[in-house]
Order: C-alpha cells, then structure tokens, then sequence
C-alpha cells in the first residue's frame, strides 16, 4: 500500500540499516507517524543559506564556512545568525521511499527556524526516493538566543512510500464519517462551516480564552531560552500577553513573531496523518507557521474520545502590517493515508507535549 509510513514499519527500517547512526536511536525519538531527528556535536556558522543541486553540501559548505562551534561544550546559537549542523541520523532508503521534514512543534514556537538540507537537492525539507547519505539541519533562531545540545531535536523526518494524498471527494467521506473538526461548543462543524480544497480550511481565533487572552508577541532582547529545561522561564520575561481586541481585529506589525490558536479544533483518526499548509501564497504576506506535521490520533485519541484539539499557529507577517479579524481563513489542514494504522498515537504516553492543547508557549516556559 502507499502512503504514510507508522512508527512500526520505521523500527524496521531502522533495524535494516536505511535509518543509521552511530549513536543508537532513543526510544523517546519515536512518534506515531514520524521520527525525530538528533543534532550532532557541531554546528558551522555559515554566511547564507544555500541548496547544494549539483553538489554535496560539504562541497557548498567550504565556500560559505565562517566558523564552528562545539555543541558539547558550547551551545549557543545566537539570534539572527545562520548555522549548519549535522545531524545524527543518516539515510539510506530503498529505492521506493522519501522523505519530508518539519520542524517540531517546540521549535517552531520559538520561532526558530529550521529546514533540512541534503546533497545534490534543489529543495529544502524534501528527500528524494532512495536517498543516501548525511542529513544537516540549517537553523536561524529569530525571536530569542538559544542554548543547544548534541542529542537534542528540533525536527522530525516523515517518510512515505508511493502517493500518500488524498482526493477531496476521498477527504470529504473521511469527514463524513470521523468529523475532523469541532467548535468551541463541543459540536461538530457541519455544512458551510466546513471547506475543502485539496485540503481541509481553517482559521484564526481573536476571542480569547477565559483570561481574555488570544495571543503572545515575542519580546526583543530577551535572555538565552536553554531548549533542555522544562517549565522553567516566565512568559513575562519573554512574550506580551495580546488580548481580546475591541474591534474584532488586529494589525500585526512587520517581522515580529505572534502566537495564535485556531478556531477550530481538529482531529487527526488513527489511519491518517496530517500537515499544517498554507492555503494561498497570494492571500497575505504572512507565515502561518513553522512547525507542520500532525501525527496520528492527534485531538481524537485511541477511539475519537477527544473532541479535537486546537491547533498553534507560529506567524510573522512580511514587509508591510497586516490586518486580521476573527475566523479569517489562515491555513488548512492536508490528510495523509497511512499504509497501515500505527502501533502507538498521539498522547499515548509517548512524551506528546502538546496533548490535548489550547493556546501554548513551548514546553520550556512555565504554564498557568
């Protein structure tokens, strides 16, 4: 069958030799429908980003180096620079699977940028069938200075055999018979509520949560967030509260960094998994977010016991302020085929951070 590969079927890979490395795989690494990859001991400043195309990017790197750092010893990626690491895993796919890369959910929630880059591609986050070779993760930390260590993960690898998408007539039975989305209520969405076009379309909330607040904005100049801590820094020392607005909406201003919820919350069913996309390149000039893959059972659980979960929307408007207003169309959701049901789903004891959220800084700042 095509589609997604789960979790089970990336434990034999891994016992195959076409996932490696020569630091064995953590069993925290493992989520239902991807994996989460390691950063190695090094990170190398570079002055630009680049695709390597004809080349490995070891090749490109010589040209672009500026310095390297050890992880181990010293871990601060500094807010605005450009750094290549290399990470842990590498590949060695049969000729029939790809891959795709996505930072993680904590990653992109503080605003650091991340993006996969492999030899002889002219795509960032995409890996090509029957891949070989090292993985490297380019990161640019915007909002805040980060301290890092080797082992630690900022993205995810999902890897697909043949063509995991789905028609929308197929989408829409899915819908028909899980209800992907919910409202505020605790109902399903129903009739013109629901859109679907080559993916399932969701919005932006401005009403707030029961403390009037709808949304963070990064500070600037903050102190080093160290991604190894948990619970630990104070959202005051970091983000300013954004609350309800009084004339239903906001004008975002130019490169800062907000956090928002959806106003739907969503459901991913145990056969499929999900991607956070963009809906329409021309209907603003905003990133919606970062961080994009939803794994199996994500807001319904073992057997559609959670009425849907909201989704954390990381955005940065571009070039000019931007109005939005409340239940403005801002992203969809894209369903994947499973080849087979995994062996474990979101939540299920598996470390799942964001489990059963609402609107939520990273995992590193203390909750209310």
């Amino acid at each position: 069958m095509n589609g997604v590969i789960p979790v089970q079927k990336l434990k034999s890979l891994i016992k195959n030799r076409a996932i490696r490395s020569s630091t064995p795989l953590r069993k925290d690494q493992f989520q239902p429908a991807s994996l989460d990859l390691r950063i190695g001991k090094k990170a190398y400043r570079i002055r630009s980003s680049f695709l390597p195309q004809k080349g490995s990017v070891r090749e490109k790197l010589k040209d672009l180096f500026m310095y390297e750092i050890d992880l181990s010893k010293n871990g601060i990626l500094e807010k605005g620079n450009i750094y290549l690491i290399p990470l842990m895993e590498e590949l060695n796919l049969p000729d029939d699977i790809r891959g795709r890369t996505n930072p993680k959910s904590t990653t992109g929630r503080l605003d650091i940028f991340t993006r996969v880059i492999t030899d002889y591609s002219h795509r960032f986050e995409d890996i090509d069938y029957g891949y070989k070779g090292e993985l490297y993760l380019e990161v640019v930390t915007r909002s805040f200075t980060i301290k890092v260590e080797p082992g630690q993960c900022l993205n995810q690898l999902r890897l697909f055999r043949g063509d995991e998408r789905l028609s929308d007539m197929e989408l829409k039975s899915i819908y028909d018979k899980y209800s992907l989305l919910y409202n505020d209520s605790g109902k399903p969405s129903k009739g013109k509520d629901v859109k679907i076009s080559d993916g399932l379309f969701m919005s932006i909330n401005l009403k707030g949560n029961h403390h009037g607040i709808i949304g963070y904005k990064a500070k600037k100049n903050s102190s080093v967030v160290d991604i190894g801590r948990t619970g630990f820094y104070d959202e005051a020392d970091y983000w300013e509260p954004i609350h309800t607005p009084r004339n239903d909406f906001l004008i975002l201003e130019p490169e800062e960094f907000y956090i928002f919820s959806s106003k739907e919350r969503v459901r991913v069913p145990i056969e499929y998994a999900a991607e956070m996309v963009e809906f329409d390149a021309g209907s603003g000039e905003l990133r919606t977010h970062y961080a994009g893959f939803f794994d199996s059972g994500f807001g319904y659980g073992a057997k559609g016991e959670i009425k849907g979960t909201t989704a954390v929307l990381e955005v940065r408007p571009h070039d000019v302020p931007f109005r939005i207003e409340d239940s403005q169309t801002f992203f969809k959701i894209k369903y994947e085929r499973m080849i087979e049901p995994p062996e474990t789903y979101y939540g299920m004891n598996i470390g799942s951070s964001y489990y059963n959220q609402e609107l939520a800084l990273s995992k590193q700042f203390k909750r209310k």
